[in-house]
């Protein structure tokens, strides 16, 4: 399990082995500074890690550790162009996107500026009624078409932002389950509703699927197929194939091979983003993130928010035996963050050998999991104050969270803290027999009020829900998975383990169509076609 020179892997052991014994509540006793000094801020985010099972002595070793695997360097390749994703041969540079090092890129840099000017030109058509339907009205609502990176990070930041203004109602649809479309299409009117494709290839499968039928539904309420196209925006390489669904190349835009799906928020995808947002949202959310980049590559790394948040995680799940990560934002806004950052880490990060196919003796990324507090608390809480499971956590608070009831926002807050605080301190075994006692339990069954604590998590705080902080922590995020991943020895811009399901995929379409003797299969997903086939037989 050697992720790093012996002597600081064993250093790691060691102290990792000390605190194992330790409580951290009792660290803030040694450490009378810990709360000041275990700590990183930048762009409105700030990242509280001290209430991590983590000293001094394992801080600085973590450091060095990221001095060593070159974490600075390693940033500086990112953002720089180099060919990082080294499976497919490619730079991954979705910092280019919001502004990052421009300058290093001039062609490039020139695309993307020709990109967003274009982009905002027709989202200012379409805001003002100059582009219009096929019938001659405005639009009112726009639905996003994607999978993946395609939809989650759009589909994300719609919802957390909402309450910034919504010039068009915005929609996503993912799921080649029919019912996704057809739920999303009620109420809406096929003559005031714009569709965006995304897709690089414009041959995925979920996404042109969804795009067939929803041109399907424009066509029944009397688009012609000329004008179906006032309806469509493409985001996507090929252009040709757009045109032959009359999309013209003036609302096709680019998907760059430099730009992984998962870290494409910030590209032509974000479109549906502008459209439902407005322009001026968009462009702010690009300048947090940006802002995100440049503390980033300036910062020290003690003070390196994404770097530490990496080193954390590393130790977390390579020293203290954690195995899941669990992301409980208290902002019902942030409900799809979990969502998201789960294709953003374990597709990244879900690896089992190095860049050169050397299989790995240590785990890679941990699961990644959680939903919006308080909605957890009354769900899955239990395990986590009283299971067996090790895990790691984010706790994220925006510290300004709109308008509205002030004492339900105080409640949110309480509940927030509250759980950081019992994640921390739990319930002692004397406590436990107290509380039991005032309930008639004797000492051996008083043991089931027992909380252990000591579990390790982060306390992320947002000054607020908008656009600029959740740009920052987006990008904080994806700087945190490429730096795991670089001390992982990873390539985190590849997906490989995707491609097989869907190469298996058309083999089972062909046995759902043409019976058993159309291909060999186990007899277990022999006898699931038969009864799917007789389900679903004329």
């Amino acid at each position: 399990m050697t992720i790093s020179p012996p002597p600081l892997h064993e250093a790691l052991v060691q102290s990792a082995s000390a605190l194992k014994v330790q409580r951290v509540e009792h660290l803030f006793d040694t450490t009378p500074d810990r709360a000041t000094h275990y700590r990183c801020q930048s762009a409105g985010v700030t990242l509280d890690f001290s209430k991590h099972l983590l000293d001094d002595n394992a801080r600085s070793t973590l450091l060095e550790l990221g001095r060593l695997r070159a974490l600075p360097e390693a940033f500086t390749s990112l953002i720089g162009g180099d060919m990082i994703n080294s499976s497919e041969q490619r730079p991954a540079l979705h910092t280019l996107l919001r502004g990052t090092a421009r300058e290093r890129h001039p062609e490039k840099s020139a695309a993307v500026e020709e990109t967003l000017a274009r982009m905002a030109l027709l989202v200012e058509r379409i805001h003002s009624g100059e582009s219009i339907g096929f019938t001659g009205k405005r639009f009112t609502s726009v639905v996003n078409l994607g999978i993946g990176g395609s939809d989650l990070g759009p589909r994300l930041i719609c919802e957390a932002l909402k309450d910034e203004g919504t010039p068009l109602s915005g929609y996503f649809v993912a799921n080649i389950d029919p019912d996704d479309l057809d739920r999303t299409l009620v109420g809406l009117d096929p003559e005031t509703t714009l569709f965006v494709i995304c897709s690089k290839s414009f041959t995925t499968e979920e996404t042109l699927s969804n795009a067939r039928r929803a041109t399907a539904w424009l066509k029944a309420a009397g688009a012609q197929e000329g004008a179906l196209g006032q309806h469509l925006i493409a985001v996507t390489t090929q252009v040709a194939e757009a045109g032959e669904w009359h999309i013209p190349p003036e609302r096709c835009f680019p998907l760059w091979d430099w730009v992984g799906g998962r870290y494409s928020l910030w590209s032509a995808v974000g479109i549906s983003v502008a459209l439902a947002l407005g322009w001026q949202t968009f462009e702010r959310l690009l300048e947090g993130a940006r802002v995100m980049d440049t503390h980033t590559g300036e910062a020290p790394l003690p003070e390196n928010l994404p770097m530490v948040m990496a080193l954390l995680e590393l130790w977390q799940t390579h020293y203290l035996g954690a195995n899941t990560h669990v992301v409980l934002p208290y902002a019902q806004k942030l409900a799809h963050l979990p969502d998201f950052l789960q294709q953003l880490t374990m597709e990244s990060n879900g690896k089992r050998v190095s860049p050169s196919g050397e299989p790995l003796e240590y785990d890679t990324a941990p699961v990644l999991w959680g939903s919006a507090g308080t909605i957890g608390q009354h769900s899955y809480y239990q395990l986590l104050h009283q299971g067996t499971r090790s895990f790691s956590a984010d706790i994220i608070l925006p510290l300004r969270s709109g308008e509205g009831d002030r004492q339900a926002r105080l409640a949110l807050a309480a509940h927030a803290l509250a759980q950081s605080r019992a994640l921390m301190v739990g319930r002692s075994p004397e406590e436990a027999r107290r509380l039991g006692a005032t309930r008639g339990f004797d000492e051996t069954a008083s043991q089931q009020f027992e909380l252990p604590g000591n579990h390790s998590h982060s306390l992320l705080l947002l000054d607020a829900v908008s656009p600029e902080c959740l740009g920052a922590l987006v990008a904080a995020y994806e700087h945190k998975t490429y730096f795991l991943a670089v001390l992982l020895n990873l390539n985190p811009f590849d997906q490989w383990g995707v491609e097989l399901g869907k190469e298996i995929a058309g083999q089972m379409r062909g046995l759902l169509s043409d019976g058993e003797d159309s291909v060999a299969v186990d007899p277990a997903t022999l006898s699931a076609a038969q009864a799917w086939r007789m389900a679903n037989a004329d």
